[in-house]
């Protein structure tokens, strides 16, 4: 990765913009229509558990309780998201429409082929501004199916579901926008597809722990390339992510 200063990062291709700094004052520092795309997952405001997908047994320690999830986002915010992009696609918008004040017949709705018994929600819904068809992406993800390494955000979404919505609503021109970074997903999912993307994360540990997990992909992928495959050290401490 390239550190610019303490709150900026890229990707080593460049393609991949990473800051620590609160959303709605990058996008009023924004150009209209700055972005083709913002794609985010903001906060429910639904009083999320902080060690969701946490096993029982689990040796790790428990995540510190953080206040994000205690209020939606407010009506500027959505406002400075449709100026700031050509489209957009928001993941709980069920929890906050009042907020979004804009209809749409172009929903996503995500099955997570949650198991029997478990409190997870089947699926999720995301709001989006294209006139099309509503779409279902079919994803697994019941306590976090498929996570690779430490679990350290706990509202993490599968990489495979945010390549799934970059393949069906982006071109591989487009510029993309995430003001709710979270463990990161969408910047692994983004770098495989090889579209660009700003992504901003407020929490500073967070956004920590969500470069470290870039780093390690980065360095995998860097791996193959080089060598043909990940490097056993490197993927005997972190699982292959794709």
């Amino acid at each position: 990765m390239i550190k610019i200063s303490d709150t900026e990062y890229f990707s080593n291709d460049k393609t991949i913009r990473f800051l620590n700094m609160d959303c709605n004052e990058f996008m009023s520092q924004c150009k209209e229509n700055e972005f083709d795309l913002i794609h985010n997952d903001p906060p429910y405001s639904i009083g999320v558990n902080m060690n969701a997908g946490r096993k029982k047994d689990t040796k790790s320690k428990k995540r510190e309780v953080k206040q994000w999830d205690s209020e939606l986002p407010s009506e500027f915010h959505f406002e400075e998201c449709f100026r700031v992009s050509k489209n957009q696609i928001i993941w709980g918008a069920n929890h906050m429409i009042d907020k979004i004040k804009r209809n749409s017949q172009g929903w996503i709705v995500w099955d997570k082929c949650v198991a029997a018994g478990c409190s997870f929600s089947d699926c999720e819904l995301a709001w989006t501004s294209f006139n099309q068809a509503l779409k279902k992406i079919v994803s697994a993800w019941s306590g976090f199916i498929g996570y690779e390494g430490e679990k350290f955000h706990p509202t993490t979404k599968p990489i495979a579901m945010y390549e799934k919505v970059i393949d069906l609503y982006t071109k591989p021109t487009d510029t993309i926008l995430d003001c709710f970074g979270g463990s990161m997903s969408n910047a692994i999912a983004c770098h495989m597809k090889r579209r660009k993307l700003t992504i901003i994360e407020l929490d500073v540990d967070y956004f920590k722990s969500a470069l470290n997990r870039f780093e390690i992909y980065e360095r995998q992928v860097e791996d193959i390339k080089e060598f043909g495959y990940a490097k056993t050290k490197i993927n005997a401490q972190n699982p292959v992510l794709f």
